[in-house]
């Protein structure tokens, strides 16, 4: 009996003896819980699909007329299609407005939500778990699956361009070509730069799926406020305040590019979205630890 109580009886900080915060929800089973999600298979399939889409789209192209629509968009279909690193470039070009924003907002805006609205999520915290790191672990392995789809695209893209097209030079409408190796790093940076910028989608989404119930009112209200901060992003009259939107320097990593590289749009967006991200998640922290949970 004396052994039992020992066993039993609290420790120094409070909570029973063995129980350690820790050890509850690790990462690892996180990652293994979203990976058998439909959605997350869903999604990163269509990441490896897209650019085989893509190619097929150019060879029915090239067996019909040559004209392309004309315009910017026809030089760049024509560059898409003289060496792979072009190919995903081009790839990362389409998808870089809207496809990745719906990915990165439906792995980040789904994670609470979706637990939710299943009514796990009290499950979940009764283990127990405590909230912060329930919250830090789902918000790590969201990120961790948002740049997996995003070096999907890219290394899909790249490897399919680069067996039906070959391995030449990097070219732009904005620079002369730039040789294999060095347009390898820049596609790279360019990589590494857009996933900076999505964290403030990935900030925003995370914000409203512990905001709401609904992840489809999450994921939607995230990419819908992304879309209408690059139509304010257009009207010139705004002036300065302008530079505030957290989608002024999306298209910053075009200046990768050029010859040489501008870097100033790059550095102010990195430090934007990084800024709006740290914003986002500590609302986040700060209203999922205050919120009573009886979904």
């Amino acid at each position: 009996m004396t052994d039992l109580r020992r066993e039993t009886a609290p420790d120094a900080a409070g909570g029973a003896r063995g129980y350690r915060p820790r050890a509850t929800l690790s990462v690892g089973t996180e990652w293994r819980r979203q990976a058998s999600r439909r959605r997350t298979r869903f999604a990163l399939g269509f990441m490896v699909l897209l650019p085989l889409i893509i190619l097929v789209a150019f060879q029915f192209d090239r067996a019909g007329d040559d004209d392309n629509g004309g315009g910017e968009f026809a030089s760049l279909i024509e560059m898409a299609t003289s060496g792979g690193l072009n190919f995903a470039l081009f790839s990362i070009f389409v998808s870089a407005s809207f496809l990745l924003v719906v990915v990165v907002a439906l792995f980040c805006g789904d994670t609470v939500a979706s637990e939710a609205s299943w009514g796990s999520l009290r499950y979940l915290l009764a283990v127990p778990v405590p909230r912060a790191r329930l919250l830090a672990v789902k918000l790590v392995v969201a990120l961790g699956y948002s740049l997996l789809a995003l070096l999907l695209l890219a290394g899909t893209a790249l490897l399919v361009g680069t067996l039906r097209y070959g391995w030449s030079p990097l070219r732009s409408t904005v620079a002369a070509q730039i040789p294999p190796g060095e347009g390898l790093l820049r596609l790279l940076g360019i990589l590494g730069y857009l996933a900076v910028v999505l964290l403030a989608v990935a900030g925003l989404a995370f914000l409203l799926s512990v905001t709401t119930d609904a992840a489809l009112g999450a994921v939607g209200g995230a990419v819908l406020l992304w879309i209408l901060s690059s139509i304010l992003d257009q009207i010139t009259a705004l002036g300065a305040l302008r530079g505030l939107l957290p989608t002024h320097y999306a298209s910053a990593w075009l200046g990768l590019l050029s010859t040489p590289v501008q870097t100033d749009d790059i550095v102010k967006g990195a430090i934007s979205a990084t800024c709006y991200a740290t914003v986002f998640w500590s609302l986040a922290f700060w209203r999922f630890t205050r919120k009573d949970v009886t979904s």
